[in-house]
């Protein structure tokens, strides 16, 4: 069969970090091996009964059989905005500063070609979700990576960009809760932020992903919330972690009207929007209950103390995530992310993410995601601390630690 060359935009696209993951664990699997899958950021418990409840509703609804609004239903744009300011007390304009996304990677990877032209800079955290890497290289954009370090708590320091690269910069990028750091960010940071976009002319937009989870009876803050944020840029939410509906695809940009409006445009070439009954099951999700959020994010605290407990007992000192469903682990002196991941697959079967795969600055840590039982994790635990290396590479015979900021 003949085969067609692709384009030169296909080809510059960056490989599927996690599509190698699923990969590598299928084998071991297809082996007999019973892995423990902590490597994805899928959502291990079923989406919310009522949510469920209402697509099943509105399928059966001949309206819905049709072509939706381009720009999708003005009931969810407006349960977007009543979520926004029951939420965060931020008042939306339902009509000019939200547009439907179809999942919040759509928008991620979508902005970049909205407001970038070739060559233009775009600032991308590091380390960070992979797919942004997606959208700069269809917008054949020129990046610009900001470290997140430990010490500054995996937010970036400004101070460090230099003065031409501020000045050429378009948009930037940022993640708070973090993925994959678990970190979040302070009302001063993005007012700080706010300051610096002013001054350089840069569009933010807040990847606001894991909004919903917080610990420690601390409420992530949103970036909306702070004065002057609209004026410089968004924020993207998505339904699929807070309520999970991830299989669903389905989430809003919310903020500055021309952006918005730039989003609705080149979605209006792309799509003719998502399903009805999923738009209206959505909308269910926003301004229904919300018990099941806070359940959700209970469950994924307990699920972080038993693992960052387990680990702690075992000598390796770990610091805990303050947000997300992700825990960011130091890896013991002496070892790679790739090389201490291939340990816990090889030896203890246990997939993480290796930080090197979310950029530079995440090689030396893994990233695990919380979405297993508490049982299983405890089970993780228990395996990790049969590992010989825990033992026999630390030079007085006690397990291996990993440094941590304090």
């Amino acid at each position: 069969m003949k085969q067609f060359s692709t384009s030169e935009i296909l080809n510059s696209l960056p490989k599927q970090f996690f599509a190698s993951l699923v990969k590598k664990v299928g084998e071991y699997i297809s082996q007999g091996y019973d892995v423990i899958n902590l490597g994805q950021g899928n959502p291990d418990q079923p989406t919310p009964a009522h949510i469920v409840a209402k697509l099943q509703e509105a399928a059966v609804n001949p309206l819905n059989h049709k072509y939706s609004p381009f720009q999708g239903h003005q009931y969810l744009k407006q349960a977007a905005a009543d979520f926004y300011f029951r939420e965060y007390g931020v008042p939306i304009d339902p009509d000019k500063e939200v547009a439907i996304l179809f999942g919040g990677k759509a928008g991620l990877v979508e902005i970049p070609q909205c407001l970038l032209n070739p060559g233009d800079t775009i600032l991308v955290p590091d380390p960070g979700y992979p797919d942004y890497l997606s959208g700069v290289a269809l917008a054949k954009a020129e990046m610009v990576r900001m470290p997140l370090r430990e010490e500054n708590n995996f937010l970036p320091d400004y101070g460090e960009l230099n003065g031409n690269v501020l000045d050429r910069a378009k948009l930037m990028f940022l993640n708070y809760p973090n993925n994959p750091t678990g970190a979040v960010a302070t009302h001063e940071f993005f007012e700080e932020t706010i300051k610096l976009a002013n001054e350089h002319d840069i569009c933010i937009v807040h990847d606001f992903a894991y909004g919903a989870i917080g610990f420690d009876g601390k409420k992530p803050v949103s970036f909306l919330q702070v004065q002057g944020a609209k004026e410089v840029g968004i924020e993207i939410y998505t339904l699929s972690k807070s309520y999970n509906m991830a299989g669903w695809r389905v989430g809003f940009a919310i903020g500055n009207e021309s952006v918005i409006s730039a989003i609705e445009l080149l979605q209006d070439h792309l799509y003719v929007s998502l399903f009805g009954a999923v738009q209206e099951a959505a909308a269910e999700a926003l301004i229904g209950p919300q018990d099941c959020v806070k359940e959700l994010n209970e469950l994924y605290e307990r699920r972080r103390d038993v693992l960052i407990s387990g680990l702690h007992s075992l000598g390796w000192n770990v610091s805990a995530p303050r947000g997300s469903f992700f825990a960011w682990l130091k890896v013991p002196e002496g070892f790679s992310s790739t090389e201490f991941a291939n340990i816990l697959l090889e030896q203890a079967h246990i997939m993480v993410a290796p930080g090197i795969g979310f950029g530079e600055f995440g090689e030396g840590y893994v990233r695990v995601g919380l979405l297993s039982t508490e049982e299983r994790l405890a089970e993780a635990v228990e395996r990790i601390s049969r590992l010989e290396i825990f033992k026999e590479n630390s030079p007085n015979g006690e397990p291996l630690k990993a440094e941590t900021e304090e």
